[in-house]
């Protein structure tokens, strides 16, 4: 049996680990990605109040 260390947990946290881990990456991921997403919203909405003017 493959132990990674911590006695017999050793699988159970490194892929608890692994998943969380994977978890936080895609969260600041999609965050990025919608924060990009509302600042090109604001300045196509910027644009169009500028040239009704």
């Amino acid at each position: 049996m493959v132990d990674i260390g911590m006695g017999n947990y050793g699988i159970y946290v490194w892929v608890c680990f692994g998943l969380t881990l994977i978890i936080v990456v895609l969260s600041d991921w999609r965050a990025r990605v919608r924060h990009k997403r509302v600042y090109r919203d604001i300045e196509v909405r910027i644009k169009a109040l500028e040239e009704r003017e």
